[in-house]
């Protein structure tokens, strides 16, 4: 059956609709072909005309569930891992099927190509941080991308083949797997399932592939699923089969599936026609790595999140515990009293990121001083509630001794609770798509700083501390989070967005612990973001106006954006119920029972 015009008249086969519910039943039903792996029947979970049914599916924004819940950047991939948890999966195994759908559906940011971190929590109150970020190849250079003059080539780190770091995201799901409870070929098969049989693109997924298939033509060496002469529409259905002989490759040789054979010798082969430098060497001895969380308190309230290379962790403990003294709940939602407060708190976290923060088996990051009560008072000593700050005076602190990401948060039944953020970098990455594969890589590389004091593509500016050296993870801005609360899970949170992932759950946290919002309300309410350089603020065209106008009374240059963020959630409530929320912003979607 052909699904690409499944729609008729004005007829949309994918809904959209908000509300409260207590008993959401994913209805899991085994369906399709039967395959045979290590001797075991997979069966799969999706299928046309069922209740996971890819050519017509509902987005969810906000609900209830007794259970287990997901929240992500697509109704698909929220509803696989809500399913695999019924199943008897864990959040764990939710987890792995939910990033391999996203692989899938959501080619922007969901990837094989590119990296991430993984937070969790288990019910035995065992804190686990994965580190699946990607490297740098053993040709690379620290001034790789300067020309003969010493002058940055931001085209290079950004687009094509020489901008893409080491994949690190199979690495990191056969690594999470160790926590799991379902075989890894039972997790993968959903993902193959729809990228082989395909899935109906929302007006948003339309229009994003719309606007980049020609980039991405022009980047890869090869035809691609994304690209067709015709305008891609509503109700079409994408088909990615060369993705799902790579997916199934995986499910039948597990990690080596991708960092060996066939796949390997494409993503090479893709290197040297568009002069890349990924090696099989590099491919062979990636590896993912555990990381100790970053762990502070904010009014009772025991936060985590994840360390370097990342430097969401770090710049989330700063900012909250810059504010912690103030009384920020009596100053009121976004006044202009508290809004001026928290973006000094972020100046100042933004120009301690340029200085001090990198790959931390490369540089040594003083990580414990950095997020102390004294070296924080010290930098909030300045402060003035009666002016804007300069960025030119407002330098990193002085110490002796890293736009397009998604996230997805997790909680299953029995209280794990699981917090990912993953990336290709820029929207759709590289732009490349590997040859014979069908998956995008990441631009990474421009996450290192490329020369000091040259801003990267999200405007963030660095030094030596994230300088490129061969096999060294690029700092990133990622801050997958935990809360607990009474030493019990209570939020689980995260955001894509580039630089402005830590300001969006700083924000969406103080939302919910000083203003006490719901979490659906402390996602969706609009953003702010400043990251010391340049000097300004980065505002929702939906912010208060009266807020707007007294910051620029004060001094602030204000800079209007249609969305910083999209913030995806789950909070534990009272009487154990999951509250879910997915943000407003995209066709995010939460999914659970």
């Amino acid at each position: 059956m052909n699904h690409e015009n499944r729609k008729k008249g004005n007829e949309n086969p994918i809904k959209n609709v908000n509300y409260r519910m207590r008993k959401y039943l994913i209805g899991f039903v085994l369906l399709g072909t039967i395959h045979q792996t290590n001797g075991q029947q997979i069966a799969s979970i999706v299928g046309p005309n069922k209740e996971i049914d890819p050519y017509h599916y509902t987005v969810v924004k906000r609900a209830e569930f007794k259970q287990a819940a997901v929240s992500s950047a697509h109704p698909l991939a929220s509803m696989v891992g809500a399913a695999i948890m019924k199943k008897g999966g864990n959040a764990f195994d939710a987890a792995i099927a939910t990033q391999l759908v996203l692989a899938v559906v959501f080619p922007n940011a969901g990837n094989i190509g590119g990296g991430g971190f993984l937070l969790a929590r288990k019910t035995n109150g065992e804190l686990i941080g994965i580190d699946y970020r990607e490297a740098a190849p053993e040709k690379g250079s620290r001034d790789m991308y300067l020309d003969k003059n010493g002058n940055a080539q931001l085209n290079l780190s950004q687009h094509g083949h020489l901008a893409s770091g080491i994949p690190g995201t199979i690495a990191g799901l056969f690594a999470s797997h160790a926590y799991a409870k379902l075989p890894f070929e039972v997790l993968i098969q959903p993902a193959i399932d729809i990228a082989a049989k395909g899935f109906v693109l929302t007006e948003k997924e339309a229009a994003s592939i719309n606007s980049i298939k020609d980039a991405i033509a022009r980047f890869s060496t090869q035809p691609t699923a994304f690209y067709r002469p015709n305008r891609w529409r509503v109700g079409d259905t994408l088909i990615q089969k060369e993705l799902a002989h790579t997916l199934e490759r995986i499910q039948k040789e597990g990690a080596l599936g991708f960092y060996g054979g066939k796949t390997a010798d494409l993503i090479v082969a893709e290197m040297e026609r568009g002069r890349g430098i990924i090696s099989h060497s590099d491919l062979k001895n990636y590896t993912a790595k555990l990381r100790e969380p970053i762990v502070f308190n904010y009014r009772g309230h025991e936060v985590v999140s994840f360390a370097p290379p990342s430097s969401g962790g770090i710049l989330l403990a700063q900012m909250m515990k810059m504010i912690e003294k103030y009384p920020v709940s009596k100053m009121g939602f976004q006044s202009l009293q508290s809004v001026q407060l928290m973006i000094e708190a972020e100046r100042r976290a933004f120009a301690d990121r340029a200085e001090h923060m990198g790959d931390p088996d490369y540089w040594k990051v003083p990580v414990k001083t950095m997020i102390s009560d004294a070296y924080l008072a010290q930098r909030m000593s300045d402060y003035s509630p009666d002016k804007a700050g300069n960025s030119k005076e407002v330098n990193a602190g002085i110490i002796k001794e890293s736009e397009e990401t998604t996230h997805f948060s997790i909680v299953d039944a029995a209280g794990n609770i699981v917090s990912v953020t993953t990336t290709l970098n820029g929207s759709y990455g590289s732009k490349v798509v590997v040859g014979g594969a069908g998956f995008l890589l990441n631009n990474e590389m421009d996450d290192f700083s490329v020369k000091p004091g040259v801003p990267n593509m999200f405007g963030a500016v660095g030094g030596e501390a994230n300088s490129i050296v061969p096999g060294k993870r690029m700092l990133s801005s990622m801050t997958p989070t935990l809360v607990l609360k009474n030493k019990k899970p209570y939020i689980v949170i995260g955001t894509p967005g580039g630089t402005t992932i830590p300001t969006s759950v700083y924000q969406a946290l103080v939302n919910m612990i000083d203003f006490n919002m719901k979490i659906g309300d402390a996602i969706d309410l609009p953003k702010f973001h400043h990251q010391w350089l340049p000097d300004e603020v980065m505002i929702e065209n939906n912010f208060n106006p009266k807020t707007k106008e007294a910051l620029q009374k004060m001094g602030y240059t204000l800079k209007d954006r249609s969305s910083i963020g999209r913030t995806d959630g789950i909070r534990i409530l009272p009487n154990k119920l999951r509250e879910a929320a997915a943000d407003r912003r995209g066709d995010d979607s939460v999914a659970g029972f």
